[in-house]
């Protein structure tokens, strides 16, 4: 198994959330990535969507990207959960992939509950906020907000798989964000192996049987299996 975070699509010029030049920088997540935030001003919420959008297509996977989809096909039995919404995991060829808090690139109607799958579309300052084609009602980003519960169905593969794997391999992330941080300390509990690749550390490295404090991109290019 193999749980990713926003370290792993830096070296794909994408900012991670919490860092120095992260998205959270100078507006807290309260005013961009909320119910109540979208509902005050949708506006504002898909101009940061727009903007995240247009970096995340200017960028491509890289080979932290790539490895995991390589490992994916050497052990049968795998799974890639990711709280990523960026799609590069797609793009590099993952497939048994949970996007554990969504995609930025597909929208879903807060009428009608209609989602509309990898749209890459950038929608123009007089398109917003966007509307459903079916209802009439204000689309939004098909993505978790803080507040907001997760997919059941994703939640439930995660844990499923967690419960039964001998090994998790978490890369990239902070280790603070619930329910995705349970995953290692669920395979750890049941017996299996924790890895934790990120060059600080994090709640998960106190359970870590083995740390490797570096970038994603160095750390799985040197991976052999």
């Amino acid at each position: 198994m193999v749980l990713t975070g926003a370290g792993i699509s830096k070296d794909s010029g994408i900012p991670t959330f919490r860092g120095k030049d992260g998205w959270y920088k100078n507006t807290p997540p309260e005013k961009l990535a909320t119910n109540e935030a979208f509902y005050s001003n949708p506006d504002l919420v898909w101009e940061w969507y727009n903007m995240r959008r247009k970096i995340i297509l200017n960028a491509s996977p890289n080979a932290a990207h790539y490895k995991i989809a390589e490992m994916e096909k050497k052990f049968p039995c795998f799974l890639l959960v990711t709280q990523n919404v960026d799609s590069l995991h797609k793009k590099a060829g993952s497939r048994k992939i949970v996007e554990l808090h969504g995609n930025i690139f597909r929208t879903k109607c807060t009428e009608c509950q209609r989602v509309f799958n990898e749209d890459y579309r950038i929608f123009k300052e007089d398109e917003l906020p966007p509307r459903c084609s079916y209802c009439g009602g204000i689309l939004r980003p098909d993505v978790v907000w803080y507040g907001e519960s997760l997919n059941p169905e994703d939640l439930d593969k995660a844990l499923s798989f967690a419960y039964r794997a001998d090994l998790i391999i978490v890369i990239g992330t902070s280790g603070i964000v619930y329910p995705a941080a349970m995953l290692p300390h669920i395979v750890k509990s049941n017996g299996g192996i924790v890895v934790e690749i990120n060059p600080e550390n994090t709640p998960i490295t106190e359970i870590a049987d083995l740390k490797i404090k570096e970038g994603a991109k160095n750390a799985l290019s040197q991976l052999k299996f």
